[in-house]
């Protein structure tokens, strides 16, 4: 890695009206100093939908903004953008940071959604057909959640009129009120499971940082492990952005002032010892 920086950002959502980025010029003093960005997923939506020249529109926003910005730009998959590359997890400082969207710790992606018995149906044909020793492999598994997730059509997302969006916003998202209880819970189960699926999938890493659950946060395991997640760019909680360099690991919260996005306090730091 030598000296250069790495940044990463999580669950822009740019295009849907939850997302507080609403042109990514707003981005630009979150990229200034950055020579590698990694987007750790859900930067968009591009799945199926209602708006399909709205999704081609923010797609071609995205591919010609960021690399106009930062000299390296890499693109991983969420369950939002399944699609958008064919990278779903990446390896950094020699393996000891290890970065993936995060729907991967979950049995059926999103536990919260109106979709989870879908999902979890799909997955479990993939699975049959998938070679039994394929199974607990790292990439097979993620390139099966991405063709689950690239099947499930946009519900909310593509609604561009505001107050029907409002509408349906609340009934996919906390109606009924039972999934209220269901997001609580996979915050509560997300750091764990975070960190099992490291620890099987990339033992020697010390750090895993992931976003999906919109939940930002950093938790410290019993045996070393440091999982974080940088929470997303819409409300209530926002997000964090994660810097690694040869030396460390620093965990900043990102403000939003004068209309922009901008560094905020530090959270954590950690320091990255030589290989």
């Amino acid at each position: 890695m030598s000296s250069e920086r790495v940044r990463i950002l999580s669950d822009l959502h740019f295009g849907d009206h939850a997302s507080r980025v609403t042109r990514l010029g707003q981005l630009v003093p979150l990229l200034e100093g950055v020579q590698h960005l990694v987007l750790n997923g859900d930067t968009l939506d591009t799945r199926p939908g209602p708006q399909p020249l709205h999704t081609e529109q923010c797609r071609a926003e995205v591919r010609a903004f960021f690399p106009a910005q930062v000299g390296r730009v890499t693109y991983l998959t969420g369950n939002h953008d399944a699609d958008f590359s064919a990278d779903h997890r990446l390896d950094l400082a020699a393996g000891r940071v290890f970065v993936t969207h995060g729907d991967l710790f979950f049995d059926d992606i999103v536990p919260w959604s109106h979709d989870a018995a879908f999902i979890g149906r799909r997955l479990a044909e993939e699975f049959r057909t998938l070679p039994a020793e394929f199974h607990g492999h790292l990439d097979h598994r993620l390139a099966l959640f991405r063709r689950v997730a690239a099947a499930i059509p946009q519900r909310h997302q593509s609604e561009r009129n505001k107050l029907k969006y409002a509408l349906h916003y609340f009934a996919d998202t906390v109606w009924p009120p039972q999934r209220i209880l269901r997001i609580i819970r996979a915050w509560q189960n997300a750091p764990r499971s975070a960190a099992d699926a490291t620890r099987r999938h990339r033992p020697d890493a010390r750090f895993v940082v992931s976003g999906h659950t919109h939940r930002p946060g950093v938790w410290a395991m019993p045996d070393g492990l440091t999982v974080i997640n940088t929470g997303s760019f819409c409300p209530p909680l926002g997000g964090c952005c994660v810097d690694v360099t040869a030396e460390a690991v620093t965990v900043r919260r990102i403000e939003t002032r004068a209309g922009e996005f901008r560094l905020g306090e530090t959270r954590a730091t950690f320091r990255l010892a030589a290989a």
